[in-house]
């Protein structure tokens, strides 16, 4: 289960998703958005396809990211193991000129270490698109997530190991966030 706090909760599915067909497919069988990865960097005429057709608020582009020594980013892709090449700020960019309506932004050095959110590459992106971002990799407690929308402009916190493995309980992150302003489904 992956967990992503967003003010309409919409579902929204991804991987495997190649074509504005499979796209067409997920929207009939329930969902309100489908993400795109890896399918993107090799056709990235797909997320504008997508759009044209069903409306960019329902074309998530999936990015997946890791900081270089040089300090930028770079996208990625294959589960975090093959780097495109692609700088993640030009690339970010380049998903919503094609008509992504939102951003699953994940740096994959902090998937699954639970050691909190990068703050810097959220808001990197978040200072050049204008688009809602969620952000994704290294959600490690309550904490983390509070301070993902107390620090960045992001609409969404995705949240996997930490609930898979009850350290956190959903409720109580509810609550917090409530308590902190922080808008959430109840």
């Amino acid at each position: 289960m992956q967990l992503i706090f967003e003010e309409l909760n919409p579902f929204t599915v991804g991987g495997g998703i190649r074509s504005v067909e499979d796209m067409n497919k997920m929207l009939k069988a329930g969902a309100d958005k489908v993400a795109v990865n890896s399918s993107a960097h090799a056709n990235p005429q797909l997320i504008a396809d997508c759009a044209q057709k069903f409306g960019n608020q329902c074309v998530v582009a999936a990015i997946d990211a890791k900081k270089m020594a040089d300090g930028s980013w770079h996208v990625f892709v294959a589960g975090g193991r093959k780097d495109t090449g692609r700088d993640l700020i030009q690339w970010a960019q380049e998903v919503v000129a094609l008509g992504a309506g939102e951003i699953l932004l994940t740096n994959m050095d902090k998937d699954g270490t639970k050691s909190g959110f990068d703050l810097e590459m959220l808001n990197r992106v978040a200072e050049v698109v204008d688009v809602p971002i969620i952000a994704s990799g290294g959600a490690g407690n309550i904490e983390d997530i509070v301070e993902v929308f107390e620090k960045t402009t992001a609409t969404g916190a995705l949240a996997a190991s930490i609930f898979h493995f009850g350290e956190v309980n959903i409720g109580e992150t509810k609550q917090v966030l409530a308590k902190k302003g922080i808008e959430v489904r109840q």
